[in-house]
């Protein structure tokens, strides 16, 4: 399912005075020389981002008539505003409420909010600042980005890794990427599991151990002889925030469980004698 919205519409006049200007033209190549500059600034004046739903509830697509990385660049992800310190843009995006991370595709830029506020706040704000950063032809990055360096051939590769990594570049990345999210390959064990680190849309979809097993998983085991299984591995920073929310999640079931119930089916309601 997607949506778009057209922002920034060329205003009437604008078209008038073009047409005007053209047709007051001297000559056929000074026509075409004005011809070309008037619709150069009405395509950089006019807006057009589509948005996509991803796997995971709480990520969206936004698909702007614009490319927003080189075409052989890897997608670049900003978990939290400190990391955005290389983009103006991820910048001014974790400026709106419920931001949680901003992922850069070549063609799109995928958001994901906190659970607890609800797209129709998040979903305007982040249309209104992509519409007037990206019409402003302002840099994406401040560095140039690289390729995808996980999946670059590198000296010692067997045959088997070679294969491991050509499948994530040609079929399993483009794949997640259609839905918001992006693969990185982070190694092959001596027990033939491949590591892989899901980022993106699907970094916290709920549905990720889904796509690791039955996707993922499933793919690189029929093509590729010698793997046994995958496993997503985690950051550091992320199994400490895994570990502390475990950690919140038992207090509060034993918390539950020390709270007399307060009556219902199998509950004695009936006084109790001294």
């Amino acid at each position: 399912m997607s949506s778009s919205i057209m922002l920034r519409a060329v205003p009437h006049f604008t078209l008038s005075a073009s047409k005007t200007a053209i047709a007051g033209a001297s000559s056929t190549g000074a026509r075409r020389l004005i011809s070309s500059s008037v619709f150069q600034k009405i395509a950089k004046r006019t807006m057009f981002i589509q948005t996509a739903t991803t796997p995971n509830e709480h990520a969206l697509k936004f698909i702007p008539n614009t490319y927003i990385l080189p075409a052989d660049a890897r997608t670049v992800e900003f978990v939290n505003g400190r990391e955005a310190h290389g983009s103006p843009l991820a910048r001014k995006l974790f400026t709106v409420d419920g931001v949680k991370s901003v992922m850069f595709g070549r063609d799109f830029i995928t958001i994901e909010k906190d659970p607890f506020v609800s797209w129709a706040i998040v979903k305007p704000e982040v249309f209104s600042l992509l519409t007037e950063y990206l019409s402003s032809g302002a840099k994406i990055l401040l560095e140039d980005t690289a390729p995808n360096e996980d999946t670059l051939p590198q000296e010692g590769d067997s045959e088997t890794i070679s294969m491991i990594k050509e499948l994530i570049d040609t079929r399993i990345r483009p794949a997640i990427q259609e839905d918001g999210g992006d693969v990185e390959y982070r190694g092959f064990t001596d027990d033939g599991v491949v590591q892989l680190k899901l980022r993106g849309a699907c970094r916290t979809c709920d549905s990720s151990s889904v796509t690791l097993k039955n996707g993922i998983e499933a793919m690189l085991m029929h093509y590729v002889d010698g793997v046994n299984g995958i496993e997503q591995v985690l950051d550091p920073e992320e199994e400490i925030s895994l570990k502390e929310f475990e950690k919140f999640e038992k207090r509060l079931k034993n918390e539950k469980g020390d709270v007399p119930p307060s009556g219902g089916k199998g509950y004695d309601d009936s006084p109790r004698l001294a």
